[in-house]
């Protein structure tokens, strides 16, 4: 991440932004230009020869260098350099395949990927993603939150140097993205909003997508945001009043705001998990006909905030939780005690994020509030009641890499070794596990200390909170933040 210092000069910088050279331009000068060269040179290659604007290259190289900004080349490293005075961060655009940044009218703390009917593995550009997210409204503005049900098309490649324009595929040339959103109107902020997709009940309707959103206000507000999707593609259709409604609102946790919430992805029906700051996880289960029926009986066993819920990917009753009590506790949905089976202390801190690994169903990763994130053998835990114990599992790979709390962590849909982790130095990163430590081997990357050679990439967005990656687009990631959402793809993965 290369930094430049901020210009004083406001209309130079303004410039800069809109694409144009930081060159002074006599534009009364510009305007009677003549090329005095025009009548000595007789070839077209020699007209090449002489630069762009009939002066030779080694003048006009000259000239822009002196008026350029200055650039600092080197290596931004979050938690170990700081930015001086004036200085703002520049991307290196090399290194992305796919680059894009929308703005929303409130920050959104929460998205997710809708799963769309386009295809798998898509590889072609320009690109389209469907996602939704959940506002976080200044205070005394509660009214102005909407949950933002978002169609992001014309999301184009990245243009390389060096590529010849006429061997591009035309479907790949760069256009402006298209934002397209239908809101739901809601009087609470959204602590976490999650989808979840039902299969299709005929060839000819689409699939039911449902969105859970866990509030301040301690509501889970349940919406059927099917026909918002459809007016994306449908043109002519609209949505009526009744359809931004919810379909159901949970009432278990009372006033207690909540953070946590996870759809089965063993239950086409749909199966959810809510949890909240009294440490109550409560159970909602959606009927053949559509409605849904919460158990009011909790489990419990966290001292304090439930930060996090995972089902697990290949055991339908078998779901994970976090919690700022700094344990991670892994329970049976059928057990009539409601307490957890296996409870493990994984950190001093309150433990934020989890997720559960869809191609190894025995690793789970952790990320805490301490900066640390980690990944653990649930095949080495053992029931509580056998804890008494010394004998403390240990995690096979953990990382502090980022000095602030981490935020959001997820494995990679189909790459069994790859995660992307966001934490609150303003930074999203990308690791690669199957990565090993020879003997031999420094546990520095490049002679840079502290950075593990394991560490693929380093995405910087402000205040980023959240990000996932999209499952029917490889390497893909949306993440949305305080300053609006990123969608993009590396060329590390």
């Amino acid at each position: 991440m290369a930094k430049r210092p901020a210009e004083s000069d406001e209309k130079e910088l303004e410039a800069v932004k809109n694409g144009d050279r930081p060159m002074e331009i006599d534009q009364d000068e510009a305007g009677e230009f003549e090329d005095e060269f025009e009548d000595e040179f007789e070839s077209e290659d020699e007209i090449f020869e002489a630069g762009v604007d009939g002066r030779p290259d080694e003048e006009r190289e000259a000239e822009e260098k002196e008026h350029a900004m200055e650039v600092d080349q080197g290596t931004f490293i979050p938690g170990r350099h700081k930015l001086s005075a004036g200085e703002t961060l520049a991307p290196d655009l090399s290194t992305y395949e796919m680059l894009h940044t929308l703005d929303a009218p409130w920050p959104c703390l929460s998205c997710d990927v809708v799963p769309d009917s386009l295809g798998s593995e898509r590889k072609t550009y320009p690109a389209t993603v469907y996602s939704v997210a959940g506002t976080q409204a200044a205070r005394g503005r509660d009214k102005e939150n909407q949950i933002m049900v978002m169609k992001m098309s014309s999301l184009s490649r990245m243009e390389k140097e060096g590529e010849d324009e006429e061997e591009d595929d035309s479907d790949d040339e760069g256009s402006d993205p298209i934002l397209e959103t239908k809101s739901i109107p809601m009087t609470s902020c959204t602590n976490r909003i999650r989808v979840h997709q039902a299969p299709q009940s005929t060839s000819a309707k689409p699939p039911t997508t449902l969105t859970a959103a866990m509030t301040e206000s301690g509501q889970v507000l349940i919406h059927d945001i099917t026909p918002h999707l459809t007016t994306f593609d449908a043109p002519g259709s609209t949505i009526t009043p009744a359809q931004n409604k919810p379909v159901s609102t949970i009432r278990a946790h009372k006033a207690n705001e909540g953070y946590a919430l996870d759809w089965s992805p063993l239950v086409p029906e749909g199966q959810l998990l809510t949890g909240d700051i009294a440490g109550n996880i409560f159970k909602t289960t959606r009927t053949q006909g559509g409605g849904f029926v919460t158990d009011t009986t909790p489990f419990t066993g966290h001292q304090g905030t439930v930060e996090e819920l995972q089902w697990s990917p290949s055991e339908k009753t078998v779901f994970a939780s976090a919690g700022n009590d700094g344990t991670v506790k892994i329970w049976d949905a059928r057990s009539k005690s409601r307490k957890p089976a296996v409870s493990v202390q994984v950190s001093k801190t309150d433990v934020n994020v989890l997720s559960w690994s869809h191609q190894t169903a025995h690793l789970l990763a952790s990320g805490a509030d301490d900066g640390e994130w980690a990944v653990w053998d649930l095949r080495q835990w053992k029931p509580s009641t056998s804890l008494s114990s010394n004998a403390k599992p240990s995690p096979i790979a953990s990382f502090n890499f980022h000095k602030e709390q981490i935020t959001a962590v997820e494995w990679h849909p189909t790459d069994s070794s790859i995660v992307l982790v966001c934490a609150g130095d303003n930074t999203l990163s990308l690791w690669d596990l199957a990565v090993e430590l020879d003997d031999e081997e420094s546990r520095d990357t490049g002679g840079v200390p502290d950075v593990p050679p394991q560490l693929l990439f380093v995405h910087y967005m402000e205040q980023v909170k959240e990000a996932h990656w999209h499952p029917q687009i490889p390497g893909a990631v949306m993440a949305t933040g305080g300053s609006g959402f990123g969608v993009f793809k590396t060329i590390s993965v």
